[in-house]
């Protein structure tokens, strides 16, 4: 069995920039088992054209330490492309590329062991024993779990998986025959639009009919205006923490489009090119239904053919729909399950919602020896913000957890500033006290300024 500091389970974006920090650090010993035999992302939806939807300086390392030999910047360097990339791209770049560049990383990490499929972990003495069903045998004190989420289907859509019947995930993989056909897409984020702008790039394969369904009140964009995108900076994140569970619920759903929009430049693309199928003889049928969801699919028999039938409830009404379909493509998102590994720990580490109690610095509140640490990757949308699932703060949340794996401050976690003040400020208090603005009633929340704030109606409105 290999002694060992730190096991990080699962090598996804996330582990893989856990990986790439804790390399230079002197005397951390870490282990990372990943069940697949090389780095992939997502190879199912990995498109032709599709984009990274954030800049390329949120890759694994540059947030937290702009000159580690991991960047996406050395990447480029190291193979010639940065010059034709930045005339080419700009700060933007392809998924394709950028799954090229966690696999240049990825190759370069001697501590990764691919080919082991974690089988269960266990508490002992020492710490946490974990046995891979290939036969690898590793002991630390800490793990990371980072096993990453898995395709999101509904449970009656579930049991037609197959050729017809996919979530975009395994798109690639089925390749379903779509020409001539009729098409369902569900869902409308941003790989809901990707499926539909794939599905409409190739007049030779053109299905007969589309219908794109979104639960949303529209088709809507990512928000990805500046004072939003403040969401996805640490400052953020600690204020975040400190909010009533309900709140935080609240807010993720308020800010749901600037992590699950789909981008502008896509939409106008879509739109584009449904407007020259139209004036071209309207070779496709299509219908775009939003604020719909799809509640049901069964197999469906008449004397014009088989197929699919897709009943529909409308949000307005609650009134029911139905269409029939011979391909159904849901792109319905992800989740996380509780990792078959971790089963024997289960009432040890969740509450009684079944969900992790996760700390600030990612590690879980559970009942074992206080020097046994369990941190977890994109399990923390709840307790951190909408950033968690997302690319923006990886390397920031490694930081975290090799901070406190090591007791140290390896690297720089705070001094990040925001153009958003979010937490209630001392300072402010403090010109308050001066006499600059009459203390606030009751509980209510000061109005900070040297001049009272004046409302009127206006009127003729």
């Amino acid at each position: 069995m290999e002694q060992c500091d730190v096991v990080g389970i699962g090598v996804g974006p996330s582990n893989l920039s856990l990986a790439a920090l804790a390399r230079p650090v002197a005397g951390l010993r870490a282990r990372f088992l990943e069940a697949r035999p090389r780095f992939q992302w997502h190879p199912g939806m990995m498109l032709p054209g599709a984009r990274l939807q954030v800049s390329y300086l949120k890759d694994l390392v540059t947030l937290i330490d702009p000159t580690s030999r991991y960047s996406y910047l050395n990447f480029l360097v190291h193979h010639g492309r940065i010059y034709r990339s930045l005339i080419a791209n700009q700060v933007g770049c392809s998924r394709q590329e950028f799954e090229q560049y966690y696999q240049w990383v990825a190759d370069q990490l001697p501590g990764i062991h691919w080919g082991q499929r974690v089988k269960s972990v266990q508490v002992a003495d020492a710490g946490f024993e974990v046995v891979c069903e290939e036969g690898g045998r590793f002991a630390a004190p800490a793990l990371v779990l980072g096993s990453g989420r898995v395709p999101a289907l509904p449970d009656f859509a579930a049991v037609f998986e197959g050729r017809d019947v996919l979530h975009s995930n395994d798109l690639l993989h089925v390749r379903p025959a779509v020409r001539g056909r009729r098409v369902v897409v569900v869902g409308a984020g941003q790989s809901g639009a990707e499926v539909v702008d794939h599905l409409l790039a190739d007049d030779r394969e053109l299905p007969a009919s589309l219908l794109w369904i979104s639960s949303r009140v529209g088709f809507l964009p990512l928000d990805d205006s500046p004072f939003s995108n403040e969401w996805f900076a640490p400052p953020y994140v600690d204020h975040f923490q400190t909010l009533p569970p309900e709140r935080r619920t609240e807010l993720l759903r308020h800010q749901r489009l600037a992590s699950d929009g789909i981008s502008e430049t896509l939409l106008r693309t879509i739109y584009r090119r449904l407007y020259e199928l139209d004036i071209a003889g309207g070779r496709l049928r299509h219908h775009l239904l939003p604020n719909r969801r799809v509640t049901d699919l069964r197999s469906h028999g008449s004397s014009h053919g088989s197929g699919l039938a897709v009943t529909l409830r409308e949000g307005d009404t609650g009134k029911m729909e139905r269409s029939v379909a011979d391909v159904v493509i849901f792109c319905t998102g992800y989740r996380s399950p509780f990792p078959d590994y971790m089963e024997p720990l289960r009432e040890r580490l969740v509450n009684e919602h079944g969900d992790f109690r996760i700390r600030p610095d990612y590690s879980l509140e559970w009942d074992g020896p206080d020097h046994l640490r369990i941190y977890v990757q994109n399990w923390a949308e709840s307790t951190h913000g909408i950033a968690d699932p997302n690319l923006s703060l990886g390397a920031w949340r490694s930081a975290q957890v090799i901070n406190s794996l090591t007791d140290q401050e390896i690297y720089r976690l705070d001094g990040f500033s925001t153009t958003v003040t979010w937490a209630r400020q001392p300072e402010l208090d403090q010109d308050r006290d001066r006499g600059a603005v009459p203390p606030p009633p009751g509980d209510h929340i000061p109005v900070h300024g040297p001049f009272p704030l004046d409302l009127a109606p206006v009127e003729g409105r």
